[in-house]
């Protein structure tokens, strides 16, 4: 109930906003038409014009005002819906888990249990602890990269070697065989940049890329150079993005309106992070899809060396 109330009362100023920049125009049309027959009537033509152009102006002025308050008030509106999907995520994502882990301490309180079931229940509780624990991570760095730029922390690193640990990690937080998700890299190849944010990125990229997978996972994490700059793409053969929608995703809450995306668990940050992550280290990302089905690539193009923004 509060959020239809605060929905409608937004839709309100819109349509007051609206209103009011018709009223303003049709003012507009009648002061320029009342002049111009004043022109006419008279031989005063000087002050006319002067009081024509001053009228038409200020008119003008009001109209903009309104109309660029009325967008901002269908962005705060936009804003707010999103805000409301992703506390429901929230709750969904921090309930699940928790009455998980209930019911696995009340069936462990039951005499009879044989040791082999007591060590899956131990495991079922680790795991959502693990989801609740990679959870709160995920909010609190959106939350930092919000309201404060990282700090670059700049060290030498092995680029398939932090493919290979980002990707296992992901692996097995969404509990898929490692072996679903490849990984082309020349062993060589080495980057200057903040390897902690760095797997972050990509931790969350293979992880959207699984969960956004069809029944059958096959995901590609790509790393190259080009051009003097590093390229690493993580490709998947999912669900796939309308293309309008391919650079509304890195938005802080969005997600894409379709139902195969409101079946998945999401809050709408992850990408939000990974382009400012991305942003602070120097580089840029993109999202490639030709539609729904299509499977989606992601595309980072990063400083070889972050010193040297090259």
């Amino acid at each position: 109930m509060t959020h239809h109330r605060t929905l409608r009362s937004f839709t309100l100023p819109v349509v007051l906003t609206s209103i009011a920049v018709a009223l303003s125009l049709a003012l507009l049309v009648g002061w320029v038409l009342f002049i111009a027959q004043a022109i006419s009537l008279t031989e005063e033509v000087s002050p006319n014009v002067w009081f024509l152009i001053l009228g038409v102006l200020s008119f003008a002025f009001i109209v903009s005002v309104l109309i660029i308050f009325s967008v901002f008030i269908a962005k705060e509106m936009g804003e707010v819906r999103r805000q409301y999907s992703f506390i429901d995520s929230v709750t969904h994502e921090l309930r699940s888990p928790l009455a998980s882990i209930r019911l696995c301490l009340e069936t462990l309180d039951r005499e009879g249990l044989t040791r082999e079931k007591q060590s899956l229940l131990r495991q079922m509780m680790m795991s959502d602890v693990r989801r609740l624990a990679s959870f709160i991570d995920d909010v609190l760095q959106a939350s930092q990269v919000s309201y404060d730029k990282t700090v670059v922390s700049l060290r030498e690193v092995s680029l398939a070697d932090l493919l290979h640990r980002s990707v296992q990690v992901a692996a097995e937080r969404r509990g898929v065989d490692r072996s679903l998700v490849q990984v082309r890299v020349n062993a060589e190849l080495r980057l200057n940049t903040d390897p902690a944010a760095l797997e972050v990125v990509i931790k969350n990229l293979v992880d959207n890329a699984i969960k956004y997978s069809e029944d059958e996972v096959q995901v590609t994490v790509l790393g190259e150079i080009r051009d003097g700059r590093a390229v690493i793409e993580v490709r998947d053969r999912g669900i796939g993005i309308p293309k309008k929608l391919q650079k509304r995703i890195f938005h802080r809450f969005y997600r894409v309106p379709l139902s195969v995306v409101r079946q998945r668990r999401g809050t709408g940050l992850g990408l939000f992070v990974v382009s400012a992550l991305v942003k602070n280290l120097g580089g840029r990302v993109e999202a490639i899809s030709d539609g729904p089905g299509q499977g989606t690539i992601i595309r980072i193009v990063l400083p070889q060396d972050r010193r040297r923004g090259s």
